[in-house]
């Protein structure tokens, strides 16, 4: 399986792609939403994104956005990884096209639920 992972912070995306992994995902990252649409134009497209909101260039809800208006991308979930936890901000996402959310900071253990909730969790894999 294949997950990009899109965050401006660069400890953040190891962190998410450590687990992610560890899992047995192939991973690719990005430093902002329209480095992570570079990616899917290139033809490299992912199973599963992992999405910051808060970044330079491009956010997070407008790379949701921009990949829910492709056809060709429409299999890849999305699951926001994100310090925004307000209500209107989780429904804002959900509503664009997100699949999950998951709230900075989370657990190893978070993430692999989100995973398993989505049917996205390779099978025998474990922490």
């Amino acid at each position: 399986m294949r997950a990009l992972v899109i965050d401006d912070s660069r400890a953040m995306r190891r962190i998410v792609s450590g687990i992610l992994e560890g899992f047995g995902y192939e991973v690719r990252q990005a430093g902002h939403g329209r480095e992570g649409l570079d990616v899917l134009e290139q033809g490299w497209v992912p199973d599963l994104a992992c999405v910051d909101w808060n970044m330079p260039v491009m956010d997070g809800l407008q790379f949701v956005s921009a990949v829910r208006a492709n056809p060709a991308w429409r299999q890849v979930t999305i699951m926001m990884v994100t310090s925004e936890s307000e209500h209107t901000q989780i429904v804002r996402a959900l509503a664009a096209g997100a699949h999950e959310y998951v709230i900075k900071p989370f657990t190893a253990d978070a993430i692999r639920d989100k995973l398993a909730l989505l049917g996205l969790l390779p099978e025998g894999a474990s922490l």
